[in-house]
């Protein structure tokens, strides 16, 4: 069976894409943080997709990373190329330590955040004072709760809205930062 000429070009396209994927680190336009068990399946995904709608380079670890990349490797390699950080607070995003890891890297590297607070108020966040691996990430939670963001409920909150707001502050914060 021969394959038709077009099918021969975007197998060798695709073979073009994955090498460069492979051989370079790109440059991440945005990272997105979230806690995979609250978001993963709907506002984080959305977001990625949104924001590679838009022609921006989106980081989301689960289409950004492949089985065998080093995980803080590949967070910290892609927090240092982004240009904006969009932590996507939920409920039980100060569980866990990625989380708060990639939050800190953000603040300590002075990256531009976008808050969203899904499902959660400011107030809420906590730390948990009792988990010592946690706790020396309790001040960029602080940090993060002075930053304005956009809180979202996900059971009545406007998704177009939501994508419209959030698109429009992380555009703006990646044409200044061309500049």
């Amino acid at each position: 069976m021969q394959r038709s000429p077009a099918a021969v070009k975007a197998t060798h396209l695709c073979a073009k894409i994955k090498n460069r994927i492979k051989t370079e680190s790109p440059d991440f336009d945005v990272f997105i943080s979230h806690r995979g068990i609250d978001t993963r399946r709907s506002v984080a995904g959305i977001l990625h997709e949104h924001f590679s709608g838009l022609g921006l380079w989106p980081f989301l670890d689960v289409k950004s990373m492949s089985p065998g990349d080093n995980l803080i490797g590949k967070i910290d390699s892609a927090i240092r190329s982004c240009r904006v950080g969009v932590p996507v607070f939920s409920p039980r995003y100060c569980e866990s330590y990625y989380c708060l890891y990639e939050l800190a890297r953000m603040l300590r590297s002075n990256k531009w955040i976008v808050p969203i607070f899904w499902n959660v108020k400011p107030s809420e966040l906590r730390v948990a004072d009792e988990n010592k691996r946690l706790s020396r990430f309790a001040w960029a939670v602080e940090e993060a709760k002075c930053t304005v963001g956009l809180s979202f409920d996900s059971t009545n909150g406007d998704w177009s809205e939501l994508l419209s707001s959030v698109s429009g502050a992380v555009m703006k914060l990646v044409e200044e930062d061309e500049r």
